[in-house]
């Protein structure tokens, strides 16, 4: 695989990846990257988008990225960004939605406004993703969406139900997109990561130290030890599997739901 990312697999193709401005997504970005590829970054932030194109054109990437403002839970927005994508770097030829939001309350006090929050972001994002995406790769004959769901996808966790709810949702789209997809050279899957070190995990150890009394390296641990690992994933160990999901190699990975976690998920 790696001599395979070296060799440029993904030279001619465009990646659109959503959730770019940091964490999974901007690792993501990076991975498709030294795969060859042009990435556009989307995301609701412009100011966090422009520096996480800077930093990748320091890296060595310069003229290879681009960036467009969206808002996944507005369909015409992201009609909009899109079209600005494709007429920037062509056709989007691989799609990472890689957008999401967590909330964290009890069932009880999980509102309507926290439930269509947790499904605009983390469901109904990616299916205007999807919709926005596929016509053209069905039209050219190849694809690849990979959707950045979480192992709250496979699994239940406490405190975070309509989360759970809208990443099993993903896993659902995904599946029944792949089958769609199947007989015209576009693959859908899933990567599922489980408690990784970004800044939405960050945010949740500070919400766990505030309201359990631990300080926050207890609370990040408590996080950890639901990995066999013992540790939290590192953003680029999701980031290396979407990008190998992505790789013309992969061809027979389609409809697949790959958890990141250590052995959490088996």
């Amino acid at each position: 695989m790696n001599r395979e990312r070296r060799d440029g697999a993904l030279a001619d193709k465009h990646a659109l990846l959503t959730g770019a401005g940091s964490g999974i997504g901007l690792a993501c970005a990076g991975a498709l990257l030294d795969a060859g590829a042009r990435v556009t970054l989307a995301g609701r932030d412009g100011a966090r988008l422009a520096r996480a194109r800077l930093q990748l054109e320091e890296g060595g990437y310069a003229g290879r990225v681009a960036i467009c403002m969206l808002d996944v839970s507005v369909e015409a927005s992201v009609q909009a960004g899109f079209a600005q994508a494709a007429a920037h770097f062509g056709r989007i030829d691989i799609l990472v939605n890689s957008a999401g939001q967590a909330h964290a309350a009890p069932f009880g006090k999980t509102d309507a406004a926290i439930w269509q929050q947790m499904l605009a972001v983390n469901l109904t994002g990616v299916f205007h993703c999807c919709q926005a995406a596929m016509p053209a790769m069905l039209e050219a004959g190849w694809g690849r969406i990979v959707n950045v769901a979480s192992t709250a996808g496979l699994k239940g966790y406490r405190y975070v139900s309509a989360y759970v709810a809208a990443k099993h949702g993903v896993i659902g789209l995904t599946r029944a997109l792949a089958l769609e997809a199947a007989p015209h050279g576009v693959t859908v899957n899933a990567v599922c990561p489980g408690y990784t070190q970004t800044q939405m995990l960050a945010q949740a150890v500070q919400n766990i130290a505030r309201k359990t009394g631990c300080d926050e390296d207890a609370a990040r641990a408590q996080l950890a030890a639901a990995n066999p690992q013992q540790r939290l994933v590192q953003a680029r160990e999701v980031a290396d599997a979407v990008a190998w999901l992505c790789l013309p190699a992969s061809a027979a990975m389609n409809g697949q739901s790959i958890a990141v976690a250590g052995g959490e998920v088996m």
